[in-house]
């Protein structure tokens, strides 16, 4: 009797664990469908943006799908600047890590991408600003 309790924690864990691993891959395969022929796209725990002819669409998987939060004309595009993700305007230094956002500002408009990842950021604000350069 003693055995069979000491298993049903571990029992609990593995299906919650089963679960939270299908949610996750229900999420990433919706993400595939919704970046479908995408040039520049990113999934994080921040939210999910792609670049497709031009314009660039954020959004937040809320509810089982993915709901847009704002788009950009690329084309637009005048400065980008990687941003602290919570402490207001304080731009982020190139050592910095973890949690931020990209500022797009353009045609009097800003706009604002979450990313979970410092690089990852520096490296959209490269290729987003050779895309606006293109576009030109």
């Amino acid at each position: 009797m003693l055995h069979g309790l000491l298993w049903l924690p571990l029992i609990f864990i593995f299906f919650l664990l089963t679960a939270l691993g299908w949610l996750e891959r229900r999420r990433q395969n919706l993400f595939r469908n919704w970046a479908n022929g995408s040039e520049l796209c990113k999934l994080d725990s921040s939210g999910a943006a792609y670049l497709k002819d031009g314009k660039l669409i954020w959004s937040a998987f809320e509810a089982g799908e993915f709901k847009e939060k704002d788009s950009f004309i690329i084309k637009k595009l005048e400065l980008i600047e990687l941003m602290a993700l919570t402490s207001g305007e304080a731009p982020l230094t190139n050592e910095s890590q973890g949690k931020c956002r990209l500022r797009l500002v353009g045609s009097g408009r800003e706009m604002d991408v979450p990313f979970s990842d410092a690089d990852k950021a520096r490296e959209w604000m490269d290729q987003l600003m050779q895309k606006a350069r293109c576009d030109l």
